[in-house]
């Protein structure tokens, strides 16, 4: 396995990170009781009862944490260490480890007692365009590779840029990079409840499974 060291910096890194104050905005959304489970009410649509369940870029441990109370064995893994104190501060029954997504692998997710194959996969809250530069396929290699069969992918980000530092992301590149990774888009949607794709849209959530 290459060393986190070894790789390119990610869009999120930097003097003046991308998720200062990340961590803190959605926990004061969740204490003033705002909805923040539009992405874990999809999930549990896609996924079948009891199911293993990989948030990728799980940072505070949100989407995750509330797909376990929904009945999955859902486990999270994340880059940015404050962000994963914070998820285990606040979900202490939410397994989380440190690590790039292009070292995700059996091996890795064993070594983090942690399931080998996934029912779904979530990669979700703007992950895709803070890639590091040049990672999208790789990345998304590593996904299908720790898919059961029949397994999905529930990927969702801005297409225009935002947060700051973030790459511009064009749908029909993301989903050529897709293919590249062995996978097809089952269906595109404008938002996590499903509106329908239209002209001008800023935001683009796909569900993808192997070709």
């Amino acid at each position: 396995m290459t060393a986190s060291s070894d790789l390119p910096p990610t869009r999120w890194e930097g003097p003046a990170s991308v998720g200062r104050g990340y961590g803190v905005h959605f926990a004061e959304l969740i204490a003033s009781g705002a909805d923040v489970d539009g992405e874990a009410r999809l999930a549990d649509v896609l996924a079948p009862r009891g199911a293993r369940i990989l948030d990728a870029g799980s940072g505070m441990g949100r989407v995750a944490a509330s797909l376990r109370a929904r009945g999955h064995e859902a486990v999270g893994v994340d880059l940015d260490a404050s962000l994963i104190e914070q998820s285990r501060a606040a979900y202490p029954e939410l397994p989380v480890a440190q690590a790039r997504l292009e070292q995700l692998d059996a091996a890795f997710m064993a070594a983090h007692e942690m399931p080998g194959v996934y029912d779904l996969i979530v990669c979700v809250g703007n992950v895709m365009v803070l890639l590091a530069e040049g990672s999208e396929r790789t990345v998304l290699a590593r996904f299908r590779g720790l898919l059961a069969p029949g397994g999905r992918i529930l990927v969702g980000f801005s297409l225009v840029g935002a947060p700051p530092r973030s790459r511009v992301y064009p749908a029909e590149e993301f989903v050529a990079d897709a293919a590249a990774a062995g996978l097809v888009v089952e269906s595109r949607h404008a938002t996590f409840d499903l509106r329908p794709v239209g002209a001008g849209d800023d935001f683009a959530v796909w569900v993808l499974k192997v070709a």
